[in-house]
């Protein structure tokens, strides 16, 4: 794995913005039904400053990504209004193994910097164990706050009382926060 932008490939290097850097990148496998890589290459999940880049290019913001999850064949992630991504990695099975545990770090320390507030508040009562999420959160170096509401399994998003629930405790951490 290369650090700082060394040995980036080009692919990558030419999709980044201003002042935008490369924290790490590692070859994985080839998507499913893709042919070879462009100059002989493998294809690369790169970390920047900015977003998490997939092997086909395509950029995920750090403050998009929810519930990230690595297991020795691939990296799992909810990618926020785009729904569940995997990228398979480079096993013994696919290609030589590569050591992966730089960049779970960086994913995980660039994914948790975003995340300013993270609420649990119970409902339909307070002792209740179940409930929704609050989540504020806000992209590097940004200073826009973007508020996330993560409904618990069963709670119906129709549900009036539900709605009302949200909206005083919306109000109720942003004023005890400061966001």
């Amino acid at each position: 794995m290369a650090w700082f932008g060394r040995d980036v490939p080009d692919a990558i290097r030419s999709r980044l913005e201003r002042g935008e850097r490369v924290l790490a990148h590692v070859p994985v496998a080839a998507p499913a039904g893709t042919g070879p890589a462009p100059e002989g290459r493998p294809p690369v999940l790169a970390a920047t400053t900015r977003a998490l880049y997939l092997p086909d290019g395509h950029p995920v913001p750090w403050q998009d990504i929810d519930q990230a999850k690595w297991s020795a064949d691939e990296l799992r992630f909810v990618e926020e209004g785009h729904g569940e991504r995997a990228v398979r990695l480079r096993t013994e099975l696919t290609g030589g193994a590569v050591d992966y545990r730089r960049m779970a770090e960086t994913v995980a320390e660039r994914v948790t910097s975003t995340i300013l507030v993270n609420r649990f508040v119970p409902f339909p009562t307070p002792d209740s164990t179940e409930g929704f999420r609050l989540v504020a959160r806000r992209p590097p170096l940004g200073n826009e706050i973007d508020w996330r509401v993560h409904l618990g399994e069963g709670l119906d998003p129709e549900d009036p009382r539900l709605s009302d629930a949200v909206s005083r405790a919306l109000a109720l951490v942003r004023e005890q926060m400061g966001v």
